[in-house]
């Protein structure tokens, strides 16, 4: 039987893990399929996985009264969806919509959090990763709003 660890070895977000850690991390993955339009998450909701897209397009979403949904970025192959999972009280924090046929590995939040509780060294290289995607989006997210006030004085 074939596992996700060598797909998991290879992606940028995971490279360089320890063998250790990424065996670990494969037990708590599996292929998960979307089709264009399908809702893959809501904000409120529990936060229980993230993703590794592998190929397709996932936007994410805000609702604002007046205006309906907003989308606020969109992600594509190799992107991480979702942190969610790993920040109390681990709820979604926007909707992810499938903007197309999507595939991607689920990876299970509380299967992890579990394993990173019973692995600290696991939980703060995790931690560290996740940290880095955070602030690559905050700072997207800023030069946006840059944009747009700059766009609409």
């Amino acid at each position: 039987m074939e596992t996700l660890e060598p797909l998991l070895s290879e992606h940028p977000f995971l490279k360089g893990l320890d063998p250790k850690h990424l065996q670990l991390i494969t037990g708590c993955a599996s292929n998960v399929r979307f089709d264009a339009g399908q809702i893959i998450f809501r904000e409120g909701e529990e936060a229980d996985q993230f993703y590794i897209i592998r190929n397709g397009k996932v936007t994410l979403q805000i609702y604002t009264p007046g205006r309906g949904s907003i989308i606020i970025d969109a992600l594509t192959e190799g992107d991480i969806l979702g942190w969610s999972w790993l920040i109390p009280p681990y709820q979604w924090r926007f909707d992810a919509v499938a903007g197309e046929l999507t595939r991607a590995i689920a990876l299970d939040g509380k299967c992890l959090r579990n394993k990173c509780e019973s692995d600290h060294d696991l939980g703060y290289e995790l931690l560290k990763r996740f940290a880095s995607i955070v602030d690559s989006r905050l700072e997207s997210t800023r030069l946006r709003l840059l944009d747009m006030y700059d766009s609409n004085p």
